[in-house]
């Protein structure tokens, strides 16, 4: 008998064949007549799913079963090797921060065209609203002289490190379902994120970090949820684990008082022996996730506290960023990205919520929470970069920033007086992005809007081609790039016609 009662108990169970009589055993034993094998055939189809093999409906024979962050084959040479996004959670306005329209000077205050508006659909805009203007100076900058806002000093000095969209489109104008096509490519829920997909492609460098670390900054979490950062069909051990910048990174990763951690490796030890006999009868693969996800935490304690702990670092550098150990912010989850990104961490997602500034208050204002917005993100961005920069990182390393739509060149006013705020609408036909780092072209601008920001009219970019692209530059060919879930080859891209944006890479 172990000297784990449980495991006896375990064992009993398996004697008494209560744990090998599974639904695929009794399938494939029915198989054995002309009858059972329609029967068994058919249903083993439809049943051996994500809790079957391997997350999907076939076995990935590119890597083995016990090293799921072992690293695939790539189709293409990789240009990154690990990939930083930034994502301003509520869309903040392309308008006063990089697509300069004078034009919308002069037509300040007058009624929006007819074509702005008939058969369009918009979040909260209805009658005949006003244009508004820009509310902030732009200047160029570098050698490449991008027209960036006074309200990113400090982001401006890297314009030719930049390489913008200026034609991004999307067809979600609310913020939950547009975050989950930007970070899933489908507004549908259920799919894998970003993040999991170049986990799953890439593996890990660092078997003491997560592959996918999710980090989240300003009032909550963003309209799109977990999902954002979510494995959706793929195994689970491709998800993001959210942490914290403060504190212990994963809530209840320390050990209680009282464990040793001596102790904690013996608790570990017969929980595995458990799950590896589940395994064995059920075939579940999610039970190896499981032990993986044990493990990994254990190994955590040692490795995450030393790389989440921002106060090794000296004076200077904090005040580089502007962060502050301790506290909730922007500025400390950049400086933790450069932490992650030097240890080995294929994806680090940082979420950054408060974008949202439609007017109806003064913080929900252009005029106001959006001048505080550009202050807390400015400083850090462009130390990170610096950073990046610094120690070579930027290289091999993909930074991508953005929001999941624009805003509107109409003013949309629903709670202030007499102009007393200013605000705009959620605007999916139009809105900028920026890629800085591995694979893409520094000081470089693609795409174009009209006069009034509001249409683009050079080089449209749909989500699609976006994450093609996203995926050429790690090494993955879109088309080819594919994980089988109910009998279907599924991808980032999905069913529509994608292209890659050849005229962004370096």
């Amino acid at each position: 008998m172990s000297k784990f009662p449980f495991l006896h108990l375990a064992t009993q169970a398996k004697d008494t064949q209560r744990i090998d009589l599974t639904r695929r055993n009794f399938l494939t034993g029915s198989g054995a007549t002309v009858g059972g094998a329609m029967m068994g055939g058919a249903a083993l189809a439809s049943i051996i799913s994500k809790s079957a093999m391997a997350g999907g409906t076939q076995l990935d024979f590119t890597r083995p079963m016990n090293s799921p962050l072992a690293p695939l084959p790539p189709q293409y040479p990789a240009r990154a090797k690990r990939v930083i996004y930034l994502h301003m959670a509520g869309a903040p306005s392309q308008l006063e921060l990089f697509d300069f329209k004078p034009e919308l000077k002069k037509y300040d205050g007058k009624t929006a065209p007819e074509s702005f508006l008939k058969g369009k659909r918009f979040a909260f805009i209805s009658g005949k609203p006003k244009l508004l203007a820009p509310l902030y100076d732009f200047k160029q900058h570098g050698q490449s002289g991008a027209w960036i806002s006074d309200r990113l000093p400090h982001l401006a000095k890297h314009a030719d490190d930049l390489c913008f969209i200026k034609s991004m489109q999307t067809d979600q104008f609310n913020h939950a379902p547009a975050q989950i096509l930007m970070h899933t490519g489908n507004a549908v829920s259920g799919n894998p994120s970003l993040g999991a997909w170049t986990t799953y492609g890439l593996g890990t460098f660092n078997q003491n970090l997560p592959g996918y670390v999710s980090l989240i900054s300003g009032s909550r979490s963003p309209d799109g949820g977990k999902q954002l950062w979510g494995s959706g069909f793929l195994p689970s051990v491709y998800q993001g684990v959210k942490c914290r910048s403060d504190g212990d990174p994963v809530l209840y990763l320390s050990n209680p008082d009282g464990v040793s951690r001596n102790a904690r490796r013996k608790v570990l030890d017969a929980i595995a022996d458990i799950n590896m006999q589940t395994h064995g009868a059920l075939g579940d693969p999610e039970t190896l996730t499981r032990i993986s996800q044990y493990e990994m935490a254990y190994r955590m304690q040692v490795e995450a506290n030393d790389a989440f702990d921002i106060k090794k670092e000296s004076q200077a550098t904090l005040a580089m960023y502007g962060a502050q150990p301790g506290k909730k912010s922007y500025a400390n989850n950049c400086l933790v990205a450069r932490r992650l990104a030097e240890r080995g961490v294929r994806f680090i997602q940082l979420f950054d919520y408060d974008w949202d500034h439609h007017g109806t208050n003064q913080n929900d204002s252009l005029s106001h929470g959006f001048v505080n917005k550009c202050k807390s993100i400015d400083q850090s961005t462009a130390a990170l970069l610096s950073d990046l920069k610094r120690t070579g990182l930027l290289d091999d390393t993909l930074v991508v920033w953005g929001g999941e739509f624009g805003r509107t060149p109409m003013q949309e006013n629903r709670g202030g007086q007499d102009n007393q705020f200013a605000g705009r609408d959620h605007h999916p036909h139009a809105f900028t992005t920026w890629m800085a780092g591995a694979g893409v072209k520094g000081g470089y601008t693609l795409g174009e809007t009209d006069e009034l920001g509001y249409s683009v009219v050079k080089d449209p970019v749909e989500m699609q081609d976006f994450h093609a692209t996203f995926l050429y530059l790690l090494g993955f060919d879109h088309l080819q790039f594919t994980y089988r879930f109910q009998g279907l080859d599924h991808k980032l891209t999905g069913l529509k016609k994608a292209k890659i944006l050849g005229k962004i890479l370096a």
